[in-house]
């Protein structure tokens, strides 16, 4: 029922005109393109992006939904997704570390002390590869960490394949990883995000 219709002895007031009127009615869209990070309601919508980008290659998924789960209940600053009006198309999580290097605990564990962020995974849906947003929101994930005043780098491990396409995001080889899943074997990399005193300041953190 309108406010006229159950008010029957007020006299109509002329609307004033849309554009200068302060409680008119707008039209609530979603943004065309957003970065936040996730939370665990977000945590189906990530499951279901990765496995399906990686059940195909290597069989099994860097986490299962349970360990999303908890990842985003844990550390949820430590992730980043790109929606698509409101859809989900990429996104990466990660999770402190406070050892030289990477080893079987870092797949599952998040130490509130460390100093190193590992990222557990980085996937795009089917529909949105091939078209530079891999790259684009790691870009923007390592700009996010540095407004973080605790994490001095990013360190992460994959396949051989992956090598070039993280070398040219800033990643520098360490050497093989110890970490092996099934007769899978990798090489770990990290990327420094410490001393961007400048990067900060220009950056709205």
């Amino acid at each position: 029922m309108s406010v006229l219709g159950a008010l029957p002895f007020l006299k109509p007031v002329r609307s004033p005109s849309p554009r200068n009127s302060p409680g008119r009615q707008r039209r609530h869209t979603l943004p065309a393109s957003e970065f936040r990070c996730l939370s665990p309601e977000d945590a189906v919508s990530v499951f279901e992006i990765e496995r399906e980008a990686f059940i195909s290659v290597s069989g099994d998924c860097p986490l299962h939904l349970d360990e999303i789960r908890h990842f985003l209940n844990l550390c949820p600053e430590l992730s980043l997704g790109w929606f698509e009006e409101g859809r989900l198309v990429a996104f990466v999580i990660g999770s402190l570390w406070d050892e030289d290097r990477l080893s079987q605990a870092a797949l599952t564990l998040h130490r509130p002390r460390g100093a190193a962020v590992h990222i557990h995974v980085l996937a795009v849906h089917r529909t949105f590869r091939q078209q530079g947003k891999g790259s684009i929101l790691l870009w923007r994930y390592l700009q996010h960490l540095r407004c973080l005043p605790f994490v001095r780098r990013a360190v992460l491990m994959c396949e051989d394949f992956l090598v070039p396409f993280y070398a040219k995001c800033g990643f520098e080889a360490l050497g093989p990883c110890e970490v092996t899943v099934g007769a899978l074997a990798f090489t770990e990399m990290q990327c420094a995000v410490r001393g961007h005193a400048f990067m900060r300041r220009n950056s709205g953190c």
